[in-house]
């Protein structure tokens, strides 16, 4: 039988942590938290059911950029495989994984602002008034558009 691949959207409860194997291979370790949430069409409002922890497992490279992004309270989007339920916790195998920009915003390291946007704005100057208006042409001479330029 295959392991059966979810998806879950939560988040990070605590640190990561991260050992690597004797070959060198590293595998992260984090905590996850999902809460479901309900229409309660009597009271007319969302209302939160009971947390559902998941203890997830990344390897390699994953592992690595994990560890370097996740912090306590971020929420992620998780793709995995389960691997066990244990202490009323689901164990997942993380397959992939990304930062949700519901409530924030991330930055990659290609697209990370460039030091100009970090400096302070400065509102551009009002417009200058125009200096005087030409004068009107005399009678009998011909309109501004086709007199020579001095």
């Amino acid at each position: 039988m295959a392991p059966s691949v979810t998806h879950v959207s939560g988040t990070v409860t605590g640190d990561v942590e991260v050992r690597f194997t004797r070959d060198g291979i590293a595998v992260c370790r984090f905590r996850l938290t999902e809460t479901p949430t309900q229409w309660d069409a009597t009271a007319q409002k969302w209302r939160d059911l009971e947390p559902i922890p998941y203890i997830c497992t990344a390897w390699r490279d994953l592992a690595t950029n994990a560890t370097e992004s996740l912090t306590d309270g971020v929420s992620i989007l998780v793709k995995g495989r389960i691997t066990g339920l244990k202490d009323d916790s689901i164990y997942l195998s993380v397959d992939d994984l990304g930062i949700s920009l519901r409530r924030r915003i991330a930055y990659t390291e290609t697209s990370l602002p460039s030091p100009i946007a970090a400096r302070p704005y400065t509102a551009t100057p009002p417009p200058q008034p125009a200096t005087a208006p030409p004068a009107p042409s005399r009678p009998g001479s011909p309109p501004w558009w086709e007199q020579k330029r001095a």
